[in-house]
């Protein structure tokens, strides 16, 4: 097989490939604002507010205990 048609096979196959991954690419798109469109119907892209309970907030807490513990710790590693 001379190189020359062994050059054209490739270069078929070659947009042939290109071609593939470029039209698999408009059909993801499609389908992306397709989607899109179903969700705006449906009311599903709006973001709605999370409402944490009081329990899950951080209690503004005393922490010299604490601060004071982590220090005596670090003091008695370097000793």
């Amino acid at each position: 097989m001379p190189i020359t048609e062994m050059l054209g096979q490739a270069g078929i196959l070659t947009g042939l490939g290109m071609a593939v991954v470029f039209s698999f690419l408009i059909i993801l798109i499609v389908c992306m604002y397709a989607l899109h469109g179903v969700l705006h119907l449906l009311g599903k892209d709006k973001d709605k507010p999370v409402e944490t309970p009081a329990a899950a907030a951080p209690a503004a807490a005393d922490d010299t205990e604490v601060v004071a513990a982590i220090a005596a710790a670090i003091k008695a590693k370097n000793s």
